[in-house]
């Protein structure tokens, strides 16, 4: 039998005597000029405003679970024991209220539509109105008995006042709301800054299969600074999108950048329309009532005016989903308010003005008609809040949150471990990115850059400070070192 086979050649080499695959390197990229200068931006902010965000990322997180903290702290108040068949007037829970709480004005009737929620009957008292609160007390609906009566804040419980206060001001008051405006300031620059980077690192690989399948997912062959990178990168650019959302929502109720965006709305009338609720000299509801409630408020002698129920003034508002406040009128010639809040998707903040005495309805001021800045600034804020799509938003919020604290600590790891560790050059840690970037700018980028980051710098004062102490700073380190390297002058020569 005969086998047919080419005859070994000495010029090819088997393949089991290869040599292993060696990886290449990838080439050297010329970077422009403006990279280095990001990178060194992008480190100072990310190693002296990093352990602000690390805050504001865990005081979030922590908010983000405020929803299902109130059910277990507060059930017996938001809740009833049992749903019923039928309804107590609102008129007699507000007398049971009013029994319960003797003191202050009523100023709000609030009713869910969730048929297991309580009714909340807010009294402001002056003490308390300093601080926007109220006392609010719980009315179980069908059976007309107290649940119980706790100090909130636009709604919020006093566990969700606080956390929510911990996330915007570490709850020391102005003061402290100046260290969640520099994260928020800052989150957008570094998050857009790490991107870029991330973009011209990915490049520096362009036509590499196994590169380009690792762009968005980091190298787990890697080892050392290496791999530490690659989950710093990776994971922030998943997460960017978020950040950048956060830090935009974020920035429209600060102190200060929240000022410059308040007056820029004003200027192009984006602002939500208020609710006239002012009636004329011929509407006006006369004082006293048949409603009863207790001691007297304002100018009647009830806690509610004469006229119309309660029902009858949320009939005439006509069909709200969602929460119902009804805003009591502080003197005769006010209508009845009521401000329907409903911040699931799809959102809906209707505000309708009730006569007292006709129910008719002399003004509405519908979510629909809204500009459409007002509407984006809403639903921005109800979204940073949780709120807008419920569990799935906290879910969210929550993985944005774990995804910015992991960032942290691998951009921490990455400055300790590109440390210099030979016995000639230890150092605790590693050194900034090479200075003297600006110096090779192009003129047109500094000529469009300064007037750009002098107009950020007033948008944002916050920003702009910390951007200028950040230059300051490296000017002073540069002249330090440069002092050391240049050999002190010998003035005992002539």
């Amino acid at each position: 039998m005969t086998i047919n086979a080419d005859p070994p050649r000495d010029d090819v080499k088997s393949t089991a005597l290869a040599d292993p695959p060696v990886e290449v390197p990838a080439p050297a990229v010329k970077r422009p000029a403006r990279w280095a200068l990001l990178r060194r931006l992008h480190f100072y902010a990310g190693v002296f405003v990093a352990p602000f965000l690390f805050i504001a990322a865990l005081t979030g997180l922590a908010y983000t679970l405020a929803p299902q903290l109130n059910d277990v702290v507060y059930g017996h108040e938001l809740y009833v024991d049992r749903v019923g068949d039928t309804t107590v007037p609102l008129a007699d829970q507000v007398a049971a209220a009013r029994k319960a709480h003797p003191d202050g004005t009523l100023s709000t009737v609030s009713v869910l539509d969730d048929p297991e929620a309580t009714t909340q009957i807010a009294f402001s008292v002056p003490e308390l109105s300093a601080d926007e609160k109220v006392h609010t007390v719980y009315v179980d609906p069908y059976t007309g008995e107290v649940r119980g009566q706790l100090t909130t804040w636009y709604n919020a419980t006093p566990l969700q006042t606080w956390l929510d206060g911990f996330h915007r001001t570490l709850n020391l008051g102005d003061t402290g709301r100046m260290y969640s405006e520099l994260a928020a300031s800052w989150l957008w620059v570094i998050s857009l800054g790490g991107l870029v980077l991330w973009i011209g690192r990915k490049r520096a690989y362009r036509g590499e299969r196994a590169a380009r399948r690792r762009a968005l997912m980091p190298d787990l062959t890697a080892k050392g600074v290496r791999r530490t990178r690659g989950w710093h990168a990776s994971i922030g650019v998943w997460i960017v999108v978020g950040l950048l959302f956060l830090s935009a929502t974020g920035l429209t109720w600060s102190q200060y950048a929240g000022a410059r965006f308040g007056a820029a709305l004003d200027a192009v009338q984006g602002h939500a329309p208020a609710l006239n609720t002012a009636l004329g000299e011929s509407d006006a509801a006369p004082a006293g009532g048949h409603h009863g409630g207790g001691a007297p408020t304002g100018e009647r002698e009830t806690d509610l005016p004469a006229g119309r129920t309660l029902e009858e003034v949320l009939a005439a508002a006509g069909p709200m989903d969602g929460r119902r406040d009804i805003t009591i009128p502080a003197d005769a010639g006010t209508a009845y308010s009521v401000a329907q809040d409903k911040p699931n998707w799809p959102v809906s903040f209707d505000q309708v003005a009730v006569d007292p005495v006709s129910g008719e309805v002399t003004e509405r001021v519908a979510y629909a008609e809204w500009p459409f800045l007002a509407k984006l600034t809403k639903i921005g804020i109800r979204a940073h809040m949780g709120e807008l799509f419920g569990v799935v938003n906290q879910v969210l919020l929550a993985a944005l949150a774990l995804g910015l604290l992991c960032v942290i600590v691998w951009g921490y790891r990455m400055w300790w471990q590109r440390r210099p560790t030979r016995a000639d050059r230890k150092a605790p840690l590693g050194s900034a990115p090479p200075r003297g970037g600006w110096r090779t700018l192009p003129r047109w980028f500094l000529v469009v850059g300064i007037p750009v980051t002098l107009f950020v710098a007033w948008a944002m004062p916050l920003l702009g400070v910390t951007l200028g102490a950040f230059l300051v700073f490296d000017l002073l380190v540069g002249a330090f070192r440069w002092a050391l390297r240049t050999p002190a002058p010998n003035l005992t020569e002539r």
